[in-house]
């Protein structure tokens, strides 16, 4: 296979893997390339049995278009999102399908080395079920800043010793399979993306939960930045925040008034008997007011902070994701915001809504990326081309 061809055949792959695309005709609308282009690039990836094809599907005005398929495709991932105390775990089959999925025991501030192998025995016991044979890669999503070159995490506020520890090489020991970890909003917006229309080309996940972190989409792919820190909007400065102190060593950060751990802070100091954005959640869905008030407060100014974003990037879709997203008030109050600080053109089409996928959105985004990576691996076993 070319050189010049390799990216486009990474692209195909990702696609088909992601359930965004199923025919050459699809392909080449997504990937604005001639339909020629595509087909032979497809042809060149059938040779290598990275792709086949299955059945036809009905067209509008011309003949069936051929369904394809990952080669293999009976393969899966297993994936893991991690909390602070708790992992989100399954199965993530191509094209996104989730099963499989459970919460487990997670000691995140016991470090990597204590976990992580608890992790895997749980990882490891669900393909065991599915079939080890079929195991394709292994996806962890994590809440932190990671490194993806090296697959590391990076100076983590909330999970200590795991700084710089060597996340990806240790699970591509223990599994045998190549393995995948990325920043859990990054992984919910690629999650999200997957099973969104695909003329939605350009949005912003936001996480809300304990802490704040978003993931930006741009024409279909994730958009990670010159250094991996795009859609870092926690540690933006806002005035509310006066000098209270953040995580980062700076103070009047977004994440010190609009954030789970915020809340927590602001309603113990208002007398309220609460201890995790878990009870702060219970308080403002029985219809507290002084969590409501609270909860309401903090959907402002995340609501303040995007705008800015929203007006600069012009989105096709703010989705809103994290425990906190399952409050209506802070929901009604971000989406208030943005309009009262957008310009009518940029929110005239612009869906504000809850990622559809919930509390699976980053599960479902950390299988996708181990698929990919497997399917990098194979792309380059088959035809020498670079992997990452």
């Amino acid at each position: 296979m070319p050189e010049k061809s390799a990216p486009l055949s990474g692209r195909v792959l990702e696609l088909l893997a992601s359930g965004q695309a199923s025919t050459r005709t699809e392909l080449a609308q997504l990937l604005g390339a001639a339909p020629s282009t595509v087909s032979f690039t497809v042809s060149q990836l059938m040779s290598h049995g990275l792709v086949a094809e299955e059945g036809t599907v009905s067209s509008t005005g011309g003949r069936p278009r051929k369904v394809l398929r990952l080669g293999g495709s009976d393969g899966f991932a297993v994936a893991a999102e991690l909390g602070g105390r708790h992992a989100h775990v399954g199965v993530v089959l191509p094209g996104g399908g989730l099963t499989d999925v459970s919460t487990v025991p997670f000691p995140t501030d016991h470090g990597p080395e204590a976990a992580l192998p608890g992790l895997a025995e749980t990882l490891l016991a669900l393909a065991e079920q599915h079939g080890r044979h079929l195991l394709r890669g292994v996806g962890l999503s994590l809440p932190g800043p990671v490194d993806v070159a090296t697959g590391v995490v990076t100076l983590p506020s909330r999970m200590p010793g795991w700084n710089r520890f060597p996340v990806r090489a240790w699970l591509e020991d223990h599994f045998g399979v190549p393995a995948a970890i990325e920043n859990d909003a990054n992984c919910m917006a690629v999650g999200e993306h997957t099973v969104q229309p695909p003329e939605r080309r350009q949005s912003i996940m936001v996480k809300t939960g304990t802490a704040i972190g978003a993931g930006v989409i741009a024409d279909g792919r994730l958009y990670r930045g010159g250094s991996g820190a795009a859609g870092e909007i926690t540690h933006v400065r806002v005035e509310a925040g006066h000098d209270i102190p953040c995580s980062c060593g700076n103070t009047g950060c977004l994440e010190t008034v609009a954030s789970g751990a915020a809340l927590v802070r602001i309603l113990r100091g208002r007398g309220l008997d609460v201890s995790s954005t878990e009870d702060v959640v219970r308080l403002a869905s029985d219809a507290d007011p002084e969590a409501t008030r609270a909860v309401r407060q903090a959907g402002r100014y995340l609501g303040m902070v995007l705008a800015a974003n929203v007006n600069f990037f012009n989105p096709d879709a703010v989705y809103l994701g994290g425990i906190l997203s399952t409050l209506e008030p802070f929901v009604a109050a971000v989406r208030s915001q943005l309009y009262e600080g957008c310009h009518p053109l940029v929110t005239e089409h612009l869906v504000i809504e809850r990622a559809s996928l919930g509390a699976d959105a980053g599960l479902v985004g950390a299988g996708q990326f181990a698929l990919q990576r497997a399917l990098a691996h194979a792309l380059h076993t088959a035809t020498g081309t670079p992997h990452p």
